[in-house]
């Protein structure tokens, strides 16, 4: 559906990046006045980095939260504090 197209107007590659996309809607977004714009996560895709085992914190900063009970309500848990998963590693004192 998309292409690539170079200076000369010469099609060339297999499709468009999100690289690619991202700049087209940045210069779109300029042009109507849109000063701060910035790209959304799929929830999708963080519900999956945190079913994965991601750290909650690590999403908290991919998120850009400031509060870890932000990115908490976000992906519908809570932190287990009572039942940490570091105490069921295995890991035993020497």
């Amino acid at each position: 559906m998309f292409r690539r197209v170079n200076r000369l107007g010469k099609v060339w590659g297999e499709g468009i990046t999100p690289k690619a996309i991202w700049h087209i809607v940045k210069a779109a977004a300029c042009q109507a006045g849109i000063q701060n714009l910035a790209p959304q996560i799929s929830a999708a895709r963080v519900r999956d980095s945190a079913s994965g085992g991601r750290e909650l914190k690590q999403i908290q900063f991919l998120l850009g939260h400031a509060s870890i009970e932000t990115t908490e309500k976000y992906l519908g848990c809570k932190q287990q504090l009572r039942h940490p998963v570091n105490d069921t590693i295995g890991l035993e004192d020497a």
